[in-house]
């Protein structure tokens, strides 16, 4: 955030941001009709759906309002992306397992199970780190952030297991 305060690297974080809430928005519904497909409805699956739309809000909040300029708001963007995405990638570890009825679909749960906790671990670091008034602890709470971001986008790529079976039906099952 810090780096991304001024033109043009303001202009590149709020573009990144927005495409990155477009392809969470994208994600969350292909992952939604994919489990609908395959398990039918569940509060599970909803819950998933609508904790990845919530995280996309606050992710383009993150991104359109700087810290140094709307400190409040882009305060409340991350309040609101950060938790929501962790919920996520614990309610699809748990819709994965499941779903799983293979060997491989197990290990897809375990695989995502740890990705999980190490998100969890460094949100943690990054929020204890976060409220010190030390500059280096701050440093690593960014630090932590970042950890945190590339193991979420990890995660997300775990997805193309799923994905690849993904057909025209799949998308039937949201118009019905």
């Amino acid at each position: 955030s810090k780096c991304g305060t001024l033109p043009p690297e303001s202009c590149f974080f709020s573009l990144i941001c927005s495409l990155g809430s477009f392809m969470v928005i994208l994600v969350g519904l292909l992952r939604y009709a994919h489990v609908l497909e395959c398990c039918g409805p569940s509060l599970l699956n909803t819950l998933g759906l609508a904790t990845g739309w919530v995280c996309a809000a606050g992710l383009t909040m993150v991104g359109n309002f700087q810290v140094d300029h709307a400190k409040v708001l882009h305060y409340i963007g991350a309040g609101v992306a950060f938790p929501t995405s962790m919920l996520f990638v614990f309610l699809q570890s748990i819709l994965t397992y499941r779903m799983a009825k293979t060997r491989g679909h197990y290990w897809t749960g375990h695989l995502r199970s740890i990705l999980t906790a190490m998100a969890f671990i460094t949100l943690v670091f990054s929020g204890v780190f976060f409220i010190q008034e030390s500059f280096v602890l701050q440093h690593v709470a960014a630090l932590c952030e970042w950890m945190f971001i590339i193991d979420v986008l990890v995660f997300y790529g775990t997805f193309t297991f799923e994905f690849g079976a993904i057909s025209t039906d799949t998308f039937l099952v949201l118009l019905k």
